[in-house]
């Protein structure tokens, strides 16, 4: 393989949500497994890109783990950007295995709801508004049940800036209920403990493709295809399988385009695939 004149640009959309920690390793185990220099950065403004923050078209990034609606946004407006068919397969009982996440509701353990429509006129937190599971999924349920948009429905609705932000709010009663990432979830509550008694899921909303890893599509195709032979390895290597577990990934496993395109959601109704 032909080693590019400059590093491998990864980027990643996920932290602090997801810990950096499992950003540093992949970019590791490519550079280790492939001889490819990799160098690792974070926006942590955004769950993902536009086509007005592409960061292919800029020359940030070679390779970006995004939310998922962000591929959808970015082949319609036309960007030079490809899924790399290798995405992440979390511990949650849940998931069966597949390479999926859920939009975990929350509210404080001790709050009467039952369900989203007991929330009325209550205050909402979410990430951002690139987030499917912060955001989409939310604008979608409230259509599902005929709700309306949300700055109706709540007394109050404003960006916390990340999942783990959204988290420390409900459990600290600046909000009354989030729908957050559900590994980020699993996060938090793994190093903060006491969360688990300070909060109850509402609704579980899913499940979703988990986040995507997309690719410049002018990559030099031989490196694209050792970044995903890597990384598709990586959960029956002794030398990294037991690193990843550790963020709770038991290993990676192929993907294809389709789910992504599906998410159609860049509309003020809500998410719909």
């Amino acid at each position: 393989m032909r080693a590019p004149a400059t590093p491998l640009r990864l980027l990643s959309y996920l932290a602090p949500s997801i810990p950096e920690g499992l950003f540093e390793l992949v970019a590791s185990a490519i550079e280790a497994k492939t001889g490819t220099a990799v160098a690792l950065d974070f926006e942590t403004s955004v769950s993902g890109p536009t086509p007005e923050t592409d960061p292919f078209v800029s020359g940030r990034a070679d390779l970006a783990f995004v939310c998922g609606p962000s591929y959808a946004r970015l082949r319609a407006g036309g960007a030079p950007v490809d899924i790399l068919p290798a995405a992440a397969v979390f511990e949650d009982p849940r998931n069966g295995g597949r390479p999926v996440y859920f939009s975990d509701v929350i509210v404080a353990r001790d709050h009467p709801a039952r369900s989203l429509a007991d929330l009325r006129g209550t205050t909402w937190t979410y990430n951002d508004r690139e987030s499917l599971s912060g955001w989409f999924r939310m604008l979608g349920r409230l259509v599902e049940l005929g709700l309306g948009a949300p700055e109706s429905f709540f007394s109050r609705v404003y960006a916390s800036g990340a999942h783990v932000n959204s988290i420390a709010f409900v459990a600290g009663g600046q909000a009354t209920v989030s729908a957050v990432d559900s590994n980020a979830l699993r996060f938090a509550v793994r190093r903060n403990p006491s969360l688990d008694r300070q909060l109850r899921l509402l609704e579980s909303w899913g499940p979703s493709p988990v986040q995507p890893i997309l690719v410049r599509s002018s990559l030099d195709p031989d490196i694209k295809a050792s970044a995903r032979e890597t990384l598709l390895g990586l959960g029956e290597d002794p030398a990294w399988a037991p690193r990843l577990l550790e963020f709770g990934v038991r290993g990676f496993t192929s993907v294809d385009e389709a789910s992504y395109l599906q998410m159609r959601e860049v509309r003020d109704t809500g998410y719909t695939s």
